[in-house]
């Protein structure tokens, strides 16, 4: 079974399953064909976290990506800002990790050639592919000022269903599948990127991009062991606001105001400091008990009188499942829209963005210097069983709120035992922590953390959670600010059942 947030990707994926391929190899396809129809989403100048269950062992692959050699933090501090510019600059831009994770992946556990994964992600990248209503939505927000950066999309993805080919990225594809690495990394798209960034990519920086096998976090709540990926993502989250949401008394029902204010509860409590928690050489593990013991800070019935110091991610998540229940949660990331707004003419690869996660603070722990990794927010999940068998696969898009999204649905498969009803728990609606602007400003600005509540979400919440002294705002049904989720059960009877999340509206989920 693949799941992903388009059809078009899921089919790539099931390609690869019918050929034998096992659930990396189905995700690499999965992923190569995301990086073709899914620009505003994701790609190969984006980063990408992985999970891998197979035979009881769960695996951890880091590949986000490092700052360059040429950034200057006390330049930015000097000409007034505070943060990093998100759009138009390259110093949010860090070394593209997800060719370096797919080549990762294949290496350890794929079993056919990468030719065969990336043959069909070729095809629409070759031949073309119908312009999604998502794709053509986001072309049409872009920003005037990086706008003519996207040409060779907005020429051609006009209306919904336009074809669009995309020469660059399938002469890339190619070039990977035959040369591997250096093809990517020493090849065209590293020429134009190094040339553009003028000074803050240099060669050896791409040269020495590689993904890392970590060891993976994980915690034990509601009779399962929850995963996720070490530092600097920000799966410790979700782990800790699981096992602290344990010991609260949750009612039966989620759609009881209480259920949604204690989860809120446990998410404040936890996330609060993230910015001087997260960074990528946190020893989260070690962190994570502390967390766990916050109860003492939850209010069961009013919110916490918290203030938190300091554009929606855009994200794509998918996930695989095998006949021989290997399981692969993946996700890649251009951090926020189209990332930074530039893009490698030459390929048509755009950048991301990731590098908004530093700090401009001199001397704060993931202060921007050349050769570190920004704090993610990319966060995969995967869950197993007692025995140490595979339960489920699953993730989200989401910014700083996906966190808050896989706690719920989490919560609703093991708390409240859905997971046989997946559609159900995907598409149940959801609160998000919000900021005041970008949705990556969560607990990092100086205003109030918002509730925003989705429009399918109970009607009580909005007034109920006010009245308890939230600040709420509600949200139209189905919101892709509240993620695209994908989901992956292996039932009792060893059955697969998923779901792919309704807010992606491409969104496919595929088994055979």
């Amino acid at each position: 079974m693949i799941s992903s947030a388009d059809a078009l990707a899921t089919q790539a994926g099931v390609a690869i399953i019918q050929k034998g391929g096992n659930a990396v190899d189905a995700a690499i396809a999965t992923s190569a064909a995301m990086a073709v129809v899914a620009p505003h989403l994701c790609g190969m100048g984006g980063d990408l976290f992985a999970l891998i269950h197979l035979n009881g062992e769960v695996y951890s692959l880091n590949a986000a990506g490092r700052a360059g050699s040429g950034v200057n933090p006390e330049a930015l501090r000097q000409s007034g800002l505070t943060s990093i510019p998100m759009i138009g600059n390259f110093n949010s831009v860090t070394v593209p990790g997800c060719v370096a994770g797919w080549l990762a992946l294949h290496e350890r556990f794929g079993t056919l050639p990468l030719r065969e994964l990336f043959a069909t992600a070729i095809s629409f990248a070759e031949n073309g592919f119908a312009a999604s209503p998502l794709l053509v939505g986001s072309l049409k927000r872009l920003d005037e000022s990086i706008k003519q950066n996207f040409i060779e999309l907005t020429s051609q993805a006009t209306d919904i269903g336009a074809k669009v080919k995309r020469q660059g990225v399938a002469r890339t594809l190619r070039a990977i599948a035959e040369h591997g690495r250096d093809a990517f990394y020493a090849g065209e798209f590293a020429s134009g990127l190094i040339k553009m960034s003028e000074g803050v990519l240099l060669r050896d920086d791409l040269a020495n991009a590689k993904a890392t096998w970590d060891a993976p976090l994980s915690i034990s709540a509601y009779g399962h062991q929850i995963w996720s990926t070490a530092a600097p993502s920000q799966g410790y989250l979700f782990l800790a606001a699981l096992a602290l949401s344990e010991q609260l008394d949750l009612p039966d029902d989620p759609n009881d105001t209480q259920w949604a204010h204690l989860l809120i509860q446990a998410s404040l409590a936890v996330g609060h400091d993230r910015p001087d928690v997260l960074h990528d050489r946190a020893d989260l593990g070690a962190i994570l008990p502390e967390l766990v013991a916050r109860k003492s800070t939850i209010n069961s019935q009013f919110a916490s009188q918290r203030n938190h110091p300091g554009a929606d991610g855009d994200t794509t998540y998918m996930c695989a499942v095998d006949r021989n229940a290997m399981g692969v949660s993946l996700i890649n990331s251009n951090a926020s829209g189209f990332g930074s707004g530039l893009v490698e003419q030459q390929t048509g690869i755009n950048l991301h963005n990731r590098g908004l996660g530093f700090s401009l603070v001199k001397g704060h722990q993931a202060e921007l210097t050349a050769g570190r990794q920004p704090p993610h927010t990319l966060c995969p999940a995967l869950i197993t069983r007692p025995d140490g068998s595979l339960f489920s696969v699953l993730g989200t898009m989401g910014g700083d709120a996906q966190p808050q999204i896989i706690l719920q649905i989490i919560t609703r498969l093991l708390r409240h035992q859905q997971s046989n009803d997946p559609a159900k728990v995907v598409d149940a609606g959801r609160w998000v922590l919000r900021g005041p602007t970008t949705g990556f400003d969560t607990w990092t600005s100086n205003q109030a953390t918002t509730v925003q509540i989705e429009g399918q979400a109970p009607d009580k919440w909005l007034t109920e959670l006010a009245a308890r002294g939230h600040k709420v705002e509600r949200r139209p049904r189905l919101d892709s600010g509240f993620g695209h989720a994908n989901l992956i059960v292996i039932n009792d009877n060893c059955e697969l059942v998923g779901a792919a999340d309704s807010r992606s509206v491409v969104g496919s989920c595929q088994g055979i």
